[in-house]
C-alpha cells in the first residue's frame, strides 16, 4: 500500500473522506496554507489532506488507515507552538483537532473538567470562572492554543510557580495509539496508584506517542482578583531573596514572579511602546503577582513584604497595582514581546531553564558568550524566574544567516549544559530543538525513549522527524 500511496493517492483519500466526510479533507492548496506552519515560523510543506476528525471514533479510524498505508500523521492543535512540533514534512496527512472542541463534563464535586482536545484555552478558563472555578494554566496564546496542544508540549505559562506545568493540572486522558486503539483513561481521582499512570507517556511527547483526544482537567477555588507589584533591584541575589521571603510570607500565594533584566525592560518602554511605571535605569524588575479570594484583605501582608524587601535593601524601587488597568499595564510589559519582535528579526529565541540559584550567573555568561561573538547584536532577557526559565531574544541577524545562528545557538547551549539547564523549558523540542537535545539528555535516556517510539509506532507515523530521529 506504502507504493500505492505514493504515486495514486486518491484511493486513501476516498477512504478518509468516508471516514470524516468529503467536506472535511482537505486538498486544495490555498485552503491548506494555514495548516503549514505554527508561530514559530518553520514554513511547512504541503501536506497530502488537512484531515478535519470530530470524534475519537474518528481519529481511530484515521489511524488504524495511516498505520497500514505507512503514511505519516502530523498532529495540529492551534498552531501556537514555538519549536516546529506541528510542521509537515515529507508525505504526510495533518490531523488538525479544530473540530474536537468543547466541555464534555464539569463535575463540581470531583472540581474537574473532561474537555475536547481541540477546546481554546481561553474557553476552558472561561467554563470554569463561570462555574466558580479556576483552571490554573494560563499563556499569551490562550485565545488561540488548544489544550491538546498544551499537554501534548507540557506547557508552561505565567502561574507554574504556583499550580505547576500542564502534566500537574490533567487527572485523565483518553489516547488514540498509531494503530487506532484507544487508550480510554479518563481518571478523575488525584489518588490512583492502579500500576502505571501511563497518561505520561503522552503529556510532553509532541504527538509523536498517541493523539490525545479527550483530557480530565483538575480545577483549582476560583480567585477573584490579585495584589501585583512591579519591583526594581539592585542584583540577581536580591532576586532569589524576594523570592524566598516572599513564598514563606505569604504562604504560598505567589502566583506569578516574572523577571525583566535591564536590556528587556528598556526595549519594551520605548520600541515596544508599553507604559513605565518606574525608571528604566535598574538591574532587575520583579513582576509579583498574589491571587487570593479576597485581595483587598490581603493587601497589608503583601505590601508588608515589599517594605521588608526595601528595608533589607533587596528592593529600591517600586509600584503597585492600583486598579486593574494597572495590573494589565504591568503585564502588558512582560508580555510585549510581540511587539518588540519585528523591530530586531531575523531573532533567535532561547527557551532554557536553570536551577534558580544558577540562573544569575547564566545570564550573565550567556550575555558575555553573545558580546563576544558579535557586540553589535541586541540581547533582551526576561521569563519565569520563579521556576527557573529564562527567555532570550537575540537579534538581529545579519541577512538571517543560518551559520551565525547555529554559532549562537551552540555557544549559549554549552553554557546551559555546563551549568546543568535544559534547552527547552517549556516550549517542546519539535525541529528547532532537535539538534541540542543531547545537552539535556544523556544518551541513556535518548534510547530508552527511541525503544517507547518504536513499540508504541512500531511504523514511525506519528509526527515522525520530530524530537529525535529513530
Amino acid at each position: 500500500m506504502t507504493d500505492q500511496l505514493m504515486t495514486d493517492t486518491g484511493p486513501f483519500l476516498a477512504a478518509l473522506q468516508q471516514i470524516v466526510g468529503e467536506a472535511h479533507v482537505i486538498t486544495a492548496p490555498d485552503q491548506c496554507q494555514t495548516y503549514l506552519t505554527d508561530w514559530s515560523g518553520e514554513k511547512g510543506e504541503a501536506p497530502l489532506a488537512v484531515v478535519r476528525p470530530k470524534t475519537t471514533e474518528d481519529i481511530s479510524q484515521i489511524l488504524a488507515l495511516c498505520h497500514q498505508a505507512r503514511c505519516a500523521v502530523i498532529p495540529q492543535g492551534g498552531l501556537t507552538g514555538l519549536a516546529g512540533g506541528a510542521t509537515v514534512r515529507g508525505q504526510a496527512i495533518a490531523l488538525s483537532m479544530e473540530r474536537l472542541k468543547g466541555v464534555i463534563e464539569l463535575d463540581g464535586d470531583s472540581a474537574t473538567m473532561t474537555v475536547w482536545a481541540g477546546t481554546p484555552l481561553e474557553s476552558i478558563q472561561q467554563a470554569a470562572a463561570e462555574a466558580g472555578y479556576l483552571f490554573a494554566l494560563d499563556l499569551g496564546a490562550r485565545g488561540s492554543c488548544q489544550i491538546g496542544g498544551n499537554a501534548a508540549t507540557n506547557a508552561g505559562g505565567n502561574r507554574v510557580i504556583r499550580y505547576g506545568m500542564t502534566r500537574d493540572l490533567i487527572l485523565g486522558l483518553e489516547v488514540v495509539q498509531a494503530d487506532g486503539t484507544i487508550l480510554s483513561m479518563l481518571n478523575k481521582m488525584a489518588k490512583n496508584n492502579a500500576a502505571f499512570d501511563l497518561k505520561h507517556l503522552f503529556i510532553g511527547s509532541e504527538g509523536t506517542l498517541g493523539v490525545i483526544s479527550k483530557l480530565v482537567l483538575r480545577l483549582h477555588p476560583q480567585v477573584n482578583g490579585a495584589n501585583t507589584a512591579l519591583i526594581a533591584l539592585p542584583d540577581f541575589a536580591s532576586v532569589t531573596r524576594l523570592l524566598r521571603y516572599a513564598q514563606q510570607e505569604l504562604s504560598g500565594l505567589v502566583s506569578a514572579f516574572e523577571v525583566m533584566w535591564q536590556d528587556y525592560y528598556q526595549i519594551a518602554t520605548t520600541v515596544g511602546g508599553s507604559r513605565a511605571p518606574i525608571s528604566a535605569e535598574y538591574p532587575l524588575y520583579v513582576l509579583m503577582d498574589m491571587q487570593s479570594a479576597n485581595p483587598e484583605q490581603s493587601a497589608e501582608q503583601f505590601e508588608a513584604v515589599l517594605e521588608h524587601a526595601f528595608n533589607e535593601g533587596w528592593a529600591v524601587d517600586a509600584a503597585i497595582a492600583q486598579s486593574h488597568a494597572d495590573a494589565e499595564d504591568f503585564w502588558a510589559l512582560r508580555d510585549a514581546v510581540s511587539e518588540i519582535l519585528p523591530h530586531y528579526a531575523p531573532t533567535i529565541n532561547f527557551d532554557i531553564s536553570f536551577p534558580i540559584s544558577r540562573i544569575g550567573e547564566g545570564v550573565e555568561q550567556l550575555r558575555n558568550a553573545i558580546m563576544e561573538y558579535d557586540s553589535s547584536l541586541t540581547t533582551m532577557f526576561f521569563g519565569h524566574v520563579g521556576d527557573g526559565n529564562i527567555h532570550l531574544l537575540v537579534g538581529p541577524i545579519p541577512n538571517g544567516d543560518k551559520a551565525i545562528e547555529h554559532a549562537i545557538e551552540k555557544r549559549c547551549y554549552e553554557i546551559t549544559q555546563r551549568l546543568n539547564g535544559s534547552v527547552s523549558a517549556e516550549h517542546g523540542i519539535g525541529l528547532h530543538k532537535k539538534p541540542w537535545l543531547s545537552y539535556s539528555r544523556t544518551e541513556a535516556e535518548l534510547a530508552l525513549m527511541r525503544t517507547l517510539k518504536q513499540a508504541l509506532d512500531p511504523h514511525n507515523i506519528l509526527n515522525p522527524g520530530k524530537v529525535f530521529d529513530l
